[in-house]
């Protein structure tokens, strides 16, 4: 018998299910509710609290606020002011519609409708970032983009700044109008080339284009002339002001141009004949740009500033980099910078009547640049010959073949046929022909007596055998950025686009380290020399934002850099370059000069520095047939001469320096205390108090140069199959040979010195 048929036993009924269930789905609405009402209650505070908090974002406040960035030296001297006209505020009727429709018509094409923050256009920007796989679509708005700007919230890119971005636009929607948005915002971004705001970036574009000629200077204002094809290009590099860069990627600048054009006559902002007109329109040429000048030490520096100016905005944004209040310790040593311009004017006049020179000086062990001469002022010529002029090398181009042939097993020793060449292109029904200076061959030649004459018939062979594309990665890893060619007549160092000297010294300094790439984390570019050596704060030195950090790579064997640097001595001991000899102090390098005398170059380095020196015509490729007193302008002759007279100065104030440390030293040393080392090794400890010249250094402070000592120069032993001497003739090269794409240097004999000009800086002339 079951219990449930036992009338005596209570029958356990199962407990009802029905109002459990129903409180517990009641108690989670009701903590749904809550949530969602404190969810909302703490959006609205937030909100409320923004609103409250909201700052003046007027740009002329902003400004006030703001303290100027500066450059200083390596030795903590004064280098320039970065923002040097701060920004240019213009109101809304000196802008062009234009420049309005375009900036609008790329960057938020719904600024009129949205408040502030554009919904659909941030759903619209994920779909595509999810599509493509990286952020490839931006979903701020105009509105948002300017508070960013204003609320410097460049680096701080996290959620809740984010969300309080988005409630500063929307607040800001219901404050300003629109037009007074889109107005503060074209003041406040910036275009590149140091033009920061809508009216900077009219003068610095197209200010001097001849449809604009005398705008900005009066009255009238560049950005109320702006074309609908100028607007387009102005606002296409808003997203990326130095990868639109017109000057450095055209054809970037171009597509992204038309881009902007197509938007416009998508959103119905130009007619098709204006479109049309305007994809057909040319870019702004380099002449026609004129950045702003930065308030430099002087006119020469003035283009290692600008150089410098870029890097720092790349890195911080434009506003942090030039208002920020950064105090930027760069590389460079404004005594060194002094002496490479007199050395250059000793030589080519103040100001040059013919041809000009660009000089770069890189420390070998820490990749950083010293001295750099772009031009002779920057204010009339803007363009930096040093960092943007890519010229032809020339025969200064051949010890990157010397290098691959070396690591291909081709021994200095080897012998080869010294006599005009006609070689087969393979493939090609072209043929390479090949001449040597004046026609003279020695009819056989080891490779390493054919580096020290620039023999081209032998290296056009060499190159050949070792293999052009084996040059070009040789030179690409050593330092040149630009892209090498790997056609038969780079062997003589004729390539499809030209090499900056910044490059050249850059890669040759490979040579001197041994074969290490020496660049920084702060260094330019792609794994590119150092300009910066410090990040700090003006109110607070002691706060430092960077620091650069050496990086150095292998990219040559050792023995093949020691061994290159060794045949390259005899260059300057007996070749093409014997009027930049250093008489007991090592050194070595290169000369070079193009076809038809165009390009002069010589690069050349001690263990200490590696220097290169190019000569022209900045605007042209003119030849400079009769330059050098009624001569052709070789690589022998002012290059190799500016360069010997720079170092001979360099070297000079350093043992000067040195001779006053140790006259200090022995003044305050015990009788019984031994001499420093540096002292002993200048022989300077025998007698502290012989009479010390002036000093031409820059004087006060001298903080740690970081430089060290030791660093690997590629050795001093001689190669035994070096080049023997021969006799070096004095006439001047005839006509150079039309089929040859690079002429060799006359092994030149040291000319008499030009009249010599009073030593500004108070030092040692030296002697040409």
């Amino acid at each position: 018998m079951s219990n449930s048929e036992r009338p005596d036993i209570p029958v356990l009924l199962d407990p009802p299910l029905g109002r459990p269930r129903l409180k517990r789905l009641r108690l989670a609405f009701i903590l749904c509710g809550l949530s969602l009402l404190a969810l909302v209650s703490t959006a609205f505070g937030m909100m409320m609290a923004v609103a409250a908090d909201l700052p003046e974002l007027e740009n002329r406040s902003e400004f006030q606020r703001a303290q100027n960035s500066v450059l200083v030296d390596v030795r903590g001297q004064y280098l320039a002011t970065l923002a040097e006209q701060g920004r240019i505020i213009v109101p809304t009727r000196d802008i062009t519609l234009s420049m309005q429709h375009a900036i609008i018509s790329i960057e938020d094409e719904r600024f009129y409708q949205n408040d502030g923050v554009d919904l659909r256009g941030i759903g619209r920007a994920l779909v595509q970032d999810i599509l493509s796989g990286s952020a490839a679509q931006g979903g701020s708005t105009i509105t948002q983009q300017f508070v960013k700007n204003a609320t410097e919230a460049h680096n701080r890119r996290t959620l809740l700044e984010k969300i309080r971005e988005a409630a500063l636009a929307y607040h800001l929607t219901r404050q300003w109008s629109k037009q007074k948005i889109l107005t503060e915002y074209l003041n406040s971004i910036y275009f590149g080339n140091g033009a920061y705001g809508i009216e900077s970036a009219a003068r610095t574009y197209f200010g001097n284009a001849p449809d604009h000629i005398g705008c900005g200077k009066t009255e009238r204002r560049c950005a109320s002339e702006l074309q609908p094809h100028e607007s387009a290009l102005l606002a296409g590099m808003v997203a990326s002001p130095s990868g639109y860069d017109p000057i450095v990627n055209p054809e970037a600048a171009k597509n992204r141009r038309n881009i902007v054009l197509a938007k416009m006559l998508e959103q119905g902002y130009l007619t098709q004949a204006e479109y049309e007109r305007g994809v057909n329109e040319p870019l702004p040429s380099r002449d026609v740009i004129s950045p702003p000048r930065a308030q430099a030490a002087s006119k020469s520096s003035a283009y290692f500033a600008t150089w410098v100016r870029q890097q720092v905005i790349e890195r911080y944004g434009a506003r942090d980099a030039l208002l920020g209040g950064l105090r930027v310790q760069t590389t460079l040593d404004l005594g060194m910078q002094r002496r490479a311009e007199d050395a250059i004017k000793r030589w080519l006049g103040d100001p040059p009547a013919g041809p000009q020179a660009a000089l770069v000086a890189i420390n070998n062990s820490t990749g950083e640049v010293r001295a750099m001469v772009g031009g002779t002022d920057y204010d009339e010529v803007p363009f930096n010959l040093a960092t943007q002029g890519q010229r032809q090398p020339g025969s200064a181009f051949k010890p990157f073949v010397l290098a691959t042939a070396l690591q291909r097993g081709i021994s200095p020793n080897s012998t080869w046929v010294s006599k005009r060449q006609v070689i087969q292109v393979p493939n090609s029904t072209e043929k390479f022909t090949v001449n040597n200076y004046d026609d003279v061959y020695s009819g056989v030649s080891t490779l390493a007596r054919a580096t020290t004459f620039s023999d081209n018939a032998v290296y056009a062979q060499v190159g050949i055998k070792a293999g052009t594309k084996r040059v070009a990665s040789t030179a690409e890893q050593m330092g040149i950025r630009t892209p090498v060619s790997s056609n038969y007549a780079i062997t003589l160092g004729g390539l499809e686009q030209g090499v900056t000297p910044l490059d050249m010294a850059h890669a040759y300094q490979t040579f001197a380290t041994g074969g290490l790439l020496v660049s920084g984390s702060l260094g330019s570019g792609r794994k590119g020399p150092v300009g910066i050596r410090r990040v700090t704060l003006r109110d607070n030195r002691d706060r430092v934002r960077d620091r650069n950090k050496r990086v150095r790579d292998r990219v040559l064997p050792k023995e093949v850099a020691s061994t290159t640097t060794n045949i390259l001595e005899s260059v300057i001991k007996s070749g093409t370059a014997r009027v930049a000899g250093l008489g007991k102090v090592r050194a070595w390098g290169k000369t070079g000069t193009t076809e038809n005398y165009g390009d002069a170059w010589f690069v050349g380095a001690t263990d200490k520095f590696t220097v290169a020196v190019w000569v022209g015509y900045p605007n042209e490729l003119r030849p400079m047939n009769t330059e050098y007193r009624g001569k052709p302008v070789a690589g022998g002759t002012f290059p190799a001469q500016i360069w010997h007279d720079f170092m001979v100065s360099v070297i000079q104030s350093e043992q000067d320096r040195v001779k006053r440390q140790c006259a200090r030293e022995s003044e305050q040393r015990e009788p019984d205390a031994k001499p420093s080392k540096k002292c002993l090794e200048a022989g300077l400890a025998v007698d502290p108090t012989a009479p010390v010249p002036e000093t031409t250094t820059t004087p006060a402070t001298t903080p740690d140069d970081g430089e060290a000592d030791g660093e690997a120069n590629g050795g001093t032993s001689r190669d035994a199959g070096e080049a023997q001497d021969r006799d070096g003739g004095t006439t001047a090269p005839p006509p150079p040979q039309q089929a040859s794409p690079s002429e060799p240097e006359a092994p030149d004999a040291p000319p008499a010195a030009p009249a010599e000009p009073a030593d500004p800086g108070g030092g040692v002339t030296p002697q040409p």
